[in-house]
């Protein structure tokens, strides 16, 4: 899927500036935990592993189901 990498690219840009103003802020010891935790959580282990797990399966449930496979069911009373 095109979008994925466009939106990782955004999510890639906003981590960099997160560990930025931490690296400025944090004792050196203290940033090196924080930016293994962003990148376990942020990266391809966390995040974006998750993201790509959701799209995969929402296409994968998708598959000739034709376009309205997601209708909302509607309550009778």
């Amino acid at each position: 899927m095109v979008i994925l990498p466009s939106i990782f690219a955004l999510l890639n840009q906003r981590k960099k500036r997160i560990l930025q103003v931490a690296e400025a802020a944090l004792p050196e010891g203290q940033f090196r935990a924080f930016r293994s935790l962003v990148l376990d959580e942020l990266g391809r282990e966390g995040f974006e592993r998750d993201v790509e797990r959701l799209v995969a399966e929402r296409k994968q449930g998708m598959v000739g189901a034709g376009p309205h496979a997601q209708r909302k069911e509607v309550p009778h009373e």
